[in-house]
């Protein structure tokens, strides 16, 4: 039988929350585990940090621009062929759980003119996924850190009780009670932690975060610029805390079902959070919080994966999109896309097949400004489309520079050399390449002035 596969993915965690990417608190020994027995990616980027843009990409393995699906608040289109489908199609049972942030539409900072964002989402609108279902479009309208409620199947109503991490992990676990075992399941876990909470504007951590994590370590960048990380952080490494606990169950349970040696686990985050040091120049133009910026507080994300052929303990260096994770679980289930999905496998990253692939990785930014960037091994050059709103457009015809950064000598992104003569040469090249990706992603060419 094929493997199973389950893609426990976060909302807006940083890679540095992690131990096995160096957090120096104990916060994630499941996931230290599982890195420890699979593969780590240690320079995963997102393609799009945004929420419902990147959740697009995951389930269509295609640009935001591309699917329309560019900001928040828009909908995925019928018509396009989703990982749901292609699984069902390769004989797979599909559970989704959690947030599904795919089925309202409308205008940005408005009510949406479809909007399942507190009701049951229709079967049509779900992505393709006929199976086990608990889950909300906006899972933070319909909860906060403890008790709400999600859909399922039938569109009943499931109230929960308690932390939410936990429940939703209770919801995922209850699938096993369900399942038959005559066929491979694909089970997406898609938690909302450690986002902050819309309307309260914090992040909330199981109770008792502030004094179990007060001890905390501010990351360089955090600790240079400011923002409001002193205050939040402990909250936030108590979200990342519960997360890695429900992981472990997760992991128990697999045991416990004798499916655990057949099972892949795929961990990520759509995006991470700067909490409010970047975007804050005059650059910006549309809205912000804590993401939608290239800076890799943002962009740099956990990724590791587990069982089947990812084994060994392996720590890969090479610079990944997540942008390849649709591509990689159907290759995992058997399934060629073929150029019918962006991205590449990432075991032939793993296994180094391709010595000639492009060690780099390019992201689209949206909402807070139109935006392109370009991150590499040893920089990150970024552009903006001066006077576009991010929230209203996808893409520009004109581009200026943002920033650059020279990774070598400035790891936190703290000194912009865009406009350093020394770099000319290096910004030439990278703006070129950054071109170079627009034109394989987008279809044109803009222009990209000083």
């Amino acid at each position: 039988m094929p493997n199973n596969i389950i893609f426990y993915f976060t909302d807006q965690q940083r890679w540095d929350t992690c131990g096995c990417f160096g957090q120096p608190l104990d916060i994630t020994p499941n996931l230290d585990r599982l890195a420890r027995e699979g593969v780590k990616f240690d320079n995963a980027f997102s393609p799009q940090p945004v929420c419902g843009p990147c959740r697009a990409l995951f389930q269509t393995g295609r640009w935001p621009t591309e699917t329309g699906c560019f900001r928040n608040n828009l909908m995925l289109p019928a018509g396009v062929k989703t990982l749901g489908s292609y699984l069902e199609e390769a004989g797979y049972e599909t559970a989704y759980i959690g947030k599904w942030h795919l089925a309202s539409d409308g205008e940005l900072g408005k009510p949406p003119a479809v909007d399942h964002t507190v009701t049951a989402i229709p079967r049509e609108l779900r992505g393709g996924y006929t199976g086990y279902w608990r889950a909300a479009d906006v899972l933070e309208f319909t909860s906060h850190g403890y008790d709400g409620f999600v859909f399922d199947e039938n569109n009943n109503q499931v109230d929960f009780k308690g932390y939410r991490a936990d429940c939703i992990t209770d919801l995922a676990l209850h699938f096993f009670d369900t399942y038959d075992k005559k066929k491979p399941f694909f089970m997406t876990i898609s938690q909302i932690e450690p986002h902050h909470q819309n309307d309260r504007r914090h992040y909330e951590g199981p109770d008792g975060s502030k004094e179990r994590f007060k001890d905390f370590i501010l990351p360089g960048d955090l600790k240079a610029l400011g923002g409001n990380a002193a205050e939040e952080y402990p909250d936030y490494l108590g979200q990342c805390a519960s997360l890695d606990e429900n992981l472990g169950r997760l992991m128990q349970r697999l045991k416990d079902e004798g499916l655990y040696e057949d099972t892949v686990i795929l961990f990520a985050s759509d995006h991470g959070s700067h909490f409010k040091t970047r975007n804050q120049d005059g650059h910006l133009n549309g809205c912000d919080d804590y993401k939608r910026t290239c800076h890799d507080s943002a962009l740099h994300v956990p990724l590791v994966i587990a069982g089947g052929p990812f084994r060994g303990g392996a720590a890969v260096e090479d610079v990944v999109s997540t942008a390849s994770l649709p591509k990689t679980i159907l290759a995992l289930a058997g399934v060629d896309v073929g150029d019918a999905m962006i991205g590449e496998n990432l075991l032939d990253v793993v296994e180094k097949k391709d010595d000639t692939r492009l060690n780099e990785a390019f992201a689209q930014i949206s909402e807070s400004r139109v935006g392109r960037c370009l991150r590499t091994a040893d920089y990150l050059y970024s552009v903006y489309a001066p006077g576009v709103n991010g929230g209203e457009f996808a893409a520009a015809e004109t581009y200026a520079d943002d920033f650059l950064y020279d990774m070598r000598r400035d790891p936190h992104q703290l000194n912009n050399v865009a406009a350093d003569p020394a770099y000319a040469q290096v910004k030439a090249e990278l703006r070129e390449r950054l071109l170079d990706w627009i034109q394989r992603a987008e279809g044109t060419r803009p222009v990209i002035t000083e």
